[in-house]
């Protein structure tokens, strides 16, 4: 399924949106340039993970040094504080924790998401076209499974490492 979330002008850096989709709650948020998307789920106790603050990555390479990165974010639950990479979902609290499901994000031209909801078949006849100039786009959040990745040094039922 592919979610229209908004006009790419009406999202500024900084900003979030949770749209929903059938059932599901899905976080948006735009950190920099980058744009990420994450189940409003936490799978620790079931907050509204989405309410959360993000922060950005902090690395050090020795004591009293720390450098803030400011294209990677966390986001923390509202309710208890677990944290979560914005990009893989994985938990930062809870050994063995499952990670929450993220999601593909894209920016995209307004004309080819047009072409898309249309699903017709091209028939025998062609009409006289002239060109059309795009300078919009809009946010898109792609909710078609990924395939599964697999933790180094697991192995695959069956299958030899």
């Amino acid at each position: 399924m592919r979610i229209v979330v908004c006009r790419l002008d009406e999202f500024p850096p900084g900003s979030r949106r949770i749209v929903q989709a059938g059932r599901r709650s899905i976080g948006v948020f735009r950190v920099g340039d980058r744009f990420y998307a994450i189940n409003n789920y936490c799978p620790h106790m079931g907050g509204p993970l989405c309410l959360g603050r993000t922060k950005p990555w902090v690395s050090s390479s020795g004591p009293g040094e720390f450098v803030l990165d400011e294209e990677e974010a966390l986001l923390a639950c509202p309710w208890h504080g677990w944290e979560y990479d914005l990009a893989t979902g994985q938990s930062f609290l809870g050994p063995g924790e499952p990670p929450v499901r993220t999601y593909e994000v894209s920016v995209e031209s307004e004309a080819p998401a047009a072409e898309a909801r249309a699903g017709r078949m091209p028939g025998p006849y062609v009409a006289d076209t002239y060109p059309v100039h795009v300078e919009d786009a809009c946010v898109v959040v792609e909710t078609t499974p990924r395939p599964a990745t697999q933790a180094p040094g697991v192995r695959a039922a069956g299958g030899a490492q």
